[in-house]
């Protein structure tokens, strides 16, 4: 036996307004409710009328009759939940009933559509429907892939392939050709499949998913030869030498290749093929160069070449006034060389700048030669006055070979860092100094 909390409630409310302030009539308040809550928590049947007074009565003999009835009658289960379980049950078993037999199966089909075809209702919208679409995708697809004019119109076109092959899908085969009159009679069918017009729709699927593969393909293939040829092209741009440029160029005729190797039924193919002309003549304006480019780029070399020997062992070394013209005549041969280097050449900028920075070394050359001219002069003339000091020191009093000396000194000083005789010079000078003090 069971009570529900509704009853509780208003038994409970009921057992509080009997009870008096005394010990004993809230012992028995303790008592009641003890039972109320007891019931409350077993399962079992709903306590009736009869059972809820026996409950109570014992312990308050003028317990309301009109509680106990509505207790009672809050207790008794309601008969719209039960309906409704039952309505769900009923209505679940009979949709699945249903979808049984709507099964794309004709063993279970048949004898239905014989004695209730209108049970067959949803599996014949089903079809009509999966029919409608298919053709509508079909013809759709057909007129975005067959005559596609963008990239787009494939992208397009994919899509309705895939919807139309799952329609199709959606379709049993053993559905060709049957007729249901009762559902056609009313909605009036669409559908006219026969076998052969079923697989022929399916091989037109398939035939434009093949050609969206190849026109996939295609289009991956147009955008890397269009990106290695811009690449290749900006690369010979900025190639420092002839060497790179010519590898820039071979990069070049490789990515013009692959654009015709592009399938020229596919639109990327023809979209090659309308540019492949302008790409042939960037190509053809820049092989028009090679031979320009190899005497440009063999000047170049023997300008360095002549650059080469006119600084070893180095710009800043020590070096004779013989040394000195020997390298102003190789960076006037170098210089030669890239003037010979016209604007119109590919490597014209290129030579302007190795132009520039040989001229400043032929202006530094000419300084240093004049440089270590007059500080070898210089020093032959310190020298000479020391040697005639030395032989005619006897003769002088010390105020004449101060005099001589600090002559000595100043020559000394004159001659230039840098200079083959710099070194012998800083020595003496550091004798006349010594001597001096």
């Amino acid at each position: 036996m069971s009570l529900n909390n509704h009853a509780f409630e208003l038994l409970k409310a009921e057992v509080l307004r009997c009870c008096g302030e005394d010990f004993a009539s809230q012992v028995q308040k303790e008592i009641a409710l003890k039972r109320l809550e007891k019931l409350r928590s077993q399962a079992g049947p709903p306590l009736t009328l009869e059972e809820l007074r026996g409950t109570v009565s014992d312990l308050f003999p003028n317990f309301s009759e009109r509680v106990l009835k509505a207790a009672a009658a809050a207790n008794r289960p309601s008969k719209f939940w039960g309906h409704l379980q039952a309505a769900t049950i009923a209505i679940t078993a009979v949709a699945g009933g249903v979808w049984f037999l709507n099964l794309p199966y004709p063993m279970i089909r048949f004898p239905v559509s014989r004695v209730a075809p209108i049970v067959l209702l949803p599996s014949f919208m089903s079809m009509d429907s999966n029919y409608r679409q298919a053709i509508a995708l079909v013809e759709q697809s057909d007129q975005l892939v067959n005559q596609a004019t963008s990239a787009a119109d494939f992208e397009l076109g994919a899509t309705k392939v895939k919807k139309a092959q799952s329609h199709l899908d959606a379709l049993p085969v053993w559905f060709l050709g049957y007729y249901p009159q009762a559902y056609c009679a009313w909605s009036q069918c669409t559908w006219r499949f026969t076998l052969d017009e079923f697989e022929q729709a399916r091989k037109q699927i398939a035939r434009m998913d093949a050609k969206l593969f190849q026109e996939k393909n295609a289009q991956t293939q147009l955008g890397q030869a269009e990106q290695s040829l811009g690449g290749t092209k900006q690369q010979y741009q900025e190639s420092p030498n002839l060497a790179e440029k010519q590898t820039a160029i071979a990069q070049w005729q490789q990515a013009i290749d692959s654009l015709e190797q592009i399938p020229p039924e596919t639109l990327a193919g023809r979209m090659a093929q309308t540019k492949l002309g302008a790409y042939e003549r960037d190509f053809q304006q820049v092989v028009g160069f090679t031979a320009g480019n190899v005497r440009s780029g063999n000047l170049i070399q023997a300008a360095k070449a002549f650059a080469t020997v006119a600084q070893a062992p180095s710009l800043n070394a020590p070096r004779s006034v013989a040394e000195w013209e020997k390298a102003q005549g190789n960076w006037q041969d170098a210089i030669t060389r890239l003037e010979e280097i016209k604007d119109a050449d590919p490597d014209f900028l290129q030579a302007q700048k190795l132009l520039a920075h040989y001229k400043d070394n032929l202006r530094t050359a000419k300084v240093r030669q004049t440089q270590e001219q007059t500080s070898v002069d210089v020093f032959e003339e310190a020298q000479q006055l020391q040697q005639q000091l030395v032989k005619n020191a006897k003769s002088k009093d010390l105020n004449q070979i101060s005099g001589e000396m600090q002559a000595i000194e100043s020559k000394l000083a004159k001659i230039d860092r840098g200079t083959t005789v710099y070194s012998q010079a800083q020595t003496l000078l550091a004798q006349v100094r010594k001597r001096l003090k």
